[in-house]
């Protein structure tokens, strides 16, 4: 049996931990409530309660999430609102999504090492964070694959034990 309190503080705390990995606050304690629902599906009106916030400081928050991918939208046929849902895989499926924004980053690094010489301590530096990132590009696809298989061996031990 959950223990609700106990529940209502990790949410915050989890929160709090989001804040500080950038996530704007009112967004963090949503995708916190989001994680912590079993079917990770919530309205913009269960959300306020459970947060104890206004609709439109969910609204907000929401937006902002769908924008960086983190939250998806649904409605079921036939009903008039809307569900804000989280994925399972969220981090997995974040970074994949990142993939497109570090190639555009490292493009821009290296637009303007161009710009500024590559021989000025400018020019290094973007040249290091174009490196950088070119390197991780390249090593990104190669993470995704390893966790595939892990999350299938897990998942295959959990499944086999139930």
């Amino acid at each position: 049996m959950r223990d609700e309190e106990a529940v209502r503080r990790y949410v915050e705390r989890l929160a709090l931990v989001l804040t500080q990995l950038g996530i704007q606050r009112m967004a963090a304690r949503v995708v916190a409530a989001l994680m912590v629902t079993d079917d990770g599906r919530l309205t913009a009106g269960e959300l306020a309660e459970k947060l104890q916030v206004s609709p439109a400081a969910v609204s907000g928050a929401v937006r902002y999430l769908e924008q960086v991918g983190l939250v998806e939208r649904q409605r079921e046929p036939g009903e008039r609102r809307d569900h804000f849902r989280v994925l399972d895989d969220l981090w997995y499926a974040s970074m994949r999504k990142r993939d497109r924004f570090m190639e555009m980053w490292r493009d821009a690094a290296e637009e303007g090492v161009d710009a500024v010489g590559a021989d000025t301590p400018a020019g290094r530096r973007l040249a290091d964070t174009r490196d950088f990132l070119s390197f991780i590009i390249k090593e990104l696809p190669l993470l995704f694959e390893r966790w595939e298989k892990e999350r299938a061996s897990s998942q295959g031990v959990r499944g086999g034990t139930g």
